[in-house]
Order: C-alpha cells, then sequence, then structure tokens
C-alpha cells in the first residue's frame, strides 16, 4: 500500500511538471539599444516618427527591439517554445513545461517569469466578441445627405457622423489598423471594391500563423472592416470609407489561450511601426480553455493584462485605441475584458437602434473603479458585409467599436493638428452623458457633428449668432431694427427666408434635416455669412 502511494505520488508529480504551461518571461534591459536610437529608420517608419514629432513623443527605451542575444538564448533552451515577443513590454512568450520554464531564472539577463497560471506565481481569457447575424433585403432609401447610406445611415446619424462626411471628412489621410480573427473576402467582395480600387488596403499579416496571407481565417474581422471601410450605396457606407487599413490576425478562433495577448501585442507594434493613428479592436480576453489561465475581475485594473499593458503603451505612442466592451452583460460576470479595461482605451459600449443599451453589452467600472465603458454607439442589427459580398446585418459590441473608430478617423481628419490625447477628450465631451457618466453607458453617445462647432457661436462686437451647432431655433443679436437672414443648402438651394427683430431675433430651423446649411444676414447696408450645423 505504502510503495502504491509513492508511485501514485511520483506519476501525479509527473505529469503536472511534464505539462505544458504558458508564460511571460521579462528581460532586465537592451544592451545594444544604442543601435536602435542611432538609426530608428530601421525599426520605425518615417510616419511613424512624424506621428511623434507631430505630438511631442520622444522616442524611449521601449522602442528598441529586444535583445537578439537574449531571444537566441531561449529559443535554444531546453523544451521551450518561443510563440511571441514584445519590445515594449520587454518580453517573449514561451511554452515549456514549468520546470524547463523556471530553469530559465538561471541566465543573468532573465528580470522575472510570469506563469499565464496564477498559482504557479510565487508572488493570469474567452474572446468576448460574439454576433448574431440575419440576411436582410437591400433596400434603396431616398436620403438627404451626401452619402446614399440605405439601411447603415442610422448607425452614422445616431452619432451625427454625416456631418463630418458632409463636409468631406472621410478618414482621408488617417490609417486605421484592424486586429481581428481573419478577413476572407475582403480581396473580392464588392462592398470592398472601393477600398481596393483606391490602394486602401495597405498590408496586413497572420500572427497566429505566421502568414503574410491575411484574406483567411474566420470572417469577423471582415464584418467589422465592412463598417468602417465598406461601400456599396444605399446598402452600406462605412464610417470612414477614405480612410487606409493593415488588417492583422491576432486571435485564433478555434481555441482561446493567452497567447493571443501576445498575438495582439506584437500587432500593436507592427501599427505603430508602420505609423498608424488607429488601432480599433473588437476582441476582448476574460476567460481560457484552460480554467486556471481564466482572469479573475481584479485584474481589469488596467495594469496586470499583458494585453491592456500594450494598449496603454501604443496610446503613450500616439495612438489612438478603440475596445469593444464585450458582450457579457447578461451573464453572471458582467464586467469588461482587456483591453477595454486599460486607461487610455477608448471603450466602447453597445445601443440599439433608439439609443437604449443593449442588454448583453459588458458594463463597468474597472476593478479600481474608473468610468468604463468610455462611450456608446450602434451595436445591434448593424449593417455589415459579410465575405461573400451580401449586406446583412450583425449585433454587438465587436460592431458598435469599429463604428466609432471609423468616426473618430473622420474627426481627426478635420482636426489634424490635435493629439490623440485632445481627439479622445473631444469625443467625450460631445457625449450626451457627459456630465453625469455611469458604468452602463460611460459618458454617452457622441455628437461628431458637434465637434466642428467648437466654437459654440460666430460673434463681433455688434453681431452674434447661437447655439451653433442648433437643434430647433437659433438666434441672431444685431444692432440694428430688423434684418434679412436666409437658409441656403450646400447646393445653395434657398430653404428659408425671414425678417428678424431685435425683438423677437429667434428663427426656427426644427424643420431641416441634420447636417451643414449656410446663412446670410443683410441689415441696413450690413452683410454677414456663416455656416449652421443642424443637429
Amino acid at each position: 500500500m505504502k510503495h502504491t502511494f509513492t508511485f501514485l505520488l511520483v506519476l501525479f508529480s509527473t505529469i503536472v511538471f511534464s505539462q505544458q504551461e504558458d508564460a511571460w518571461v521579462y528581460f532586465t534591459g537592451k544592451p545594444n539599444s544604442q543601435n536602435f536610437f542611432d538609426n530608428p529608420l530601421q525599426t520605425l517608419s518615417q510616419r511613424a516618427l512624424d506621428r511623434r514629432i507631430n505630438q511631442n513623443i520622444a522616442l524611449d527605451i521601449t522602442d528598441a527591439p529586444v535583445e537578439t542575444t537574449y531571444l537566441d538564448q531561449v529559443k535554444s533552451s531546453t523544451g521551450i517554445t518561443v510563440l511571441a515577443q514584445s519590445k515594449w513590454l520587454n518580453a517573449l512568450h514561451i511554452r515549456g513545461t514549468q520546470s524547463n520554464i523556471t530553469a530559465l531564472k538561471s541566465f543573468t539577463f532573465v528580470d522575472k517569469i510570469v506563469f499565464a497560471d496564477r498559482t504557479l506565481n510565487s508572488t493570469a481569457a474567452s474572446k468576448k466578441v460574439s454576433e448574431n447575424t440575419t440576411s436582410k433585403t437591400k433596400n434603396k432609401l431616398e436620403t438627404t445627405i451626401d452619402f446614399a447610406y440605405g439601411d447603415s445611415g442610422n448607425q452614422i446619424r445616431m452619432m451625427n457622423g454625416q456631418v463630418l462626411h458632409q463636409q468631406n471628412f472621410t478618414g482621408s489621410g488617417k490609417i486605421i489598423a484592424v486586429l481581428d480573427a481573419g478577413f476572407p473576402g475582403v480581396n473580392t467582395a464588392q462592398p470592398f471594391q472601393r477600398l481596393r480600387d483606391n490602394n486602401l488596403i495597405l498590408g496586413g499579416y497572420d500572427f497566429v500563423n505566421r502568414s503574410s496571407n491575411f484574406y483567411t481565417g474566420d470572417n469577423h474581422g471582415t464584418l467589422v472592416l465592412s463598417t468602417m471601410g465598406g461601400y456599396e450605396e444605399n446598402a452600406l457606407v462605412g464610417t470612414a470609407p477614405d480612410a487606409s487599413y493593415y488588417l492583422f490576425i491576432t486571435e485564433n478562433d478555434a481555441s482561446e489561450n493567452p497567447v493571443e495577448e501576445s498575438y495582439w501585442v506584437e500587432a500593436a507594434e507592427q501599427a505603430d511601426a508602420f505609423g498608424v493613428d488607429i488601432i480599433t479592436s473588437s476582441l476582448g480576453y476574460f476567460e481560457f480553455d484552460n480554467p486556471n489561465y481564466t482572469h479573475l475581475y481584479s485584474d481589469m485594473n488596467g495594469v496586470t493584462n499583458f494585453i491592456s499593458r500594450g494598449a496603454e503603451i501604443a496610446f503613450s505612442k500616439g495612438i489612438l485605441v478603440l475596445a469593444s466592451a464585450g458582450n457579457e452583460g447578461n451573464t453572471a460576470e458582467k464586467h469588461i475584458g482587456g483591453p477595454a479595461d486599460a486607461a487610455s482605451v477608448i471603450t466602447v459600449g453597445s445601443v440599439n437602434s433608439t439609443r437604449t443599451r443593449a442588454s448583453s453589452s459588458s458594463i463597468g467600472p474597472s476593478f479600481d473603479n474608473r468610468i468604463k465603458p468610455d462611450v456608446m454607439a450602434q451595436g445591434v442589427s448593424d449593417v455589415v458585409s459579410n465575405e461573400s459580398g451580401t449586406i446583412t446585418t450583425a449585433s454587438g459590441t465587436s460592431f458598435s467599436c469599429p463604428v466609432m473608430a471609423g468616426m473618430t478617423a473622420c474627426l481627426w481628419q478635420a482636426f489634424p493638428s490635435k493629439t490623440n490625447k485632445e481627439i479622445r477628450q473631444m469625443i467625450l465631451q460631445s457625449a450626451d452623458r457627459y456630465s453625469t457618466p455611469d458604468n452602463n453607458y460611460g459618458y454617452g453617445i457622441p455628437n461628431f457633428g458637434s465637434t466642428l462647432g467648437t466654437e459654440t457661436f460666430f460673434s463681433t462686437p455688434d453681431f452674434s449668432v447661437y447655439p451653433n451647432p442648433v437643434q430647433n431655433d437659433i438666434s441672431f443679436f444685431f444692432a440694428n431694427d430688423t434684418a434679412l437672414v436666409s437658409i441656403y443648402s450646400v447646393l445653395g438651394q434657398k430653404l428659408i427666408e425671414k425678417q428678424v427683430t431685435n425683438q423677437n431675433p429667434v428663427l426656427s430651423v426644427s424643420d431641416l434635416t441634420s447636417g451643414i446649411y449656410f446663412y446670410t444676414f443683410e441689415s441696413e447696408g450690413v452683410r454677414k455669412t456663416g455656416k449652421i450645423i443642424k443637429q
């Protein structure tokens, strides 16, 4: 009996110590970093350097590559497989037995080792992505806006995004990196033809399979991209149809393992090197196939998760990062996952077409009690294109996030001198719950039309017009007794003409649809012209 117990104990120990574990090994430094500082263009594009210069961001040690001699020694270690690496965090994602991984501590250049299984550390997701897709008949709708949005119009108009489009701010000149599970059909389907014809797909990579073919994998990324870059007149117009895109596969749809967080950080680093402006990711991590790897709510503090730390560094490089809040609102663990918990990430929740929060949309706060999500956008029955080019609808924060990301690109195009911090703050301040945020809606639904009206009214010592943007009534204050005011469409068609007085200087524009209009004001030889934004 004693011998049997000893045998079982030995067998159990052998199994425990021989099973494959995931871990991150962190290095102490980068001894050859000066080589990078002497010639940063070896690893960073000029556009990446320009983004830093424009935002007064200095290069630092995190920009330098991982020390190759350290990498090589770990690779050659017994039973160790290197799955990913991060220069920002100066770490490798490795796989091996617990004993082989622990043996790496003998290297003087190893700072620490963190196992994905927190119980193995002496001192820790499932992808929160889902969509419900239904076929939908294409409808040709009459519209007064410049783009023939078709059914996709609501997800744009909800945020007053058509105002930016009407001013020709459609994302041109901005680059968005999409980190997702796959992009089949983007190279063939009709709704992406406009992107292809204008060479707006700049490239991409499959980090999961280490392949240059990124037009493969799960179609989730295809659906996501279509909400920004898709274009089929009277059916689907994306929020940033003229932006440029990099497409990165970081999610292995067949399984859930922490290495996907490391792939995500690798992709973010590559996006930075290419000079992207915006990262959008409809991926979130909380639970994994191996329950020992699953995160805890206490990890959602913006500084614990590998992916969230990577997202925060991306923001520090001048990149705007947007992430889906998650679709766990109806589950026992309703909170956001990573990287949505990162402080600087714009975390996007989901509302339906009437601006009511979708019950499935994950909630905040972050574990350290910050407001999350940050903002909301339509994520119920969003109009998308699948890989065959069929216009369908899909639901989830997977789609509210890229809808928001596309509008963010348009806004940044309109204000090119702004930093990522300033653009982020403009978006939050324009939202309809900015003064009363909560952990269901965050700061609410942004108003991208109002961001153009950052000066709330036009004024001189003897003349003013406000409010602008306007919803119903606009007032003209002037020195003379009476004036003739005319309102014109962007095509020059006179829509309203009315005489106003000092006693009654109000003009109703409630019958006008949302958009950009122009006014003329004439009073006793005084003539003024200007722009009105109708919400």
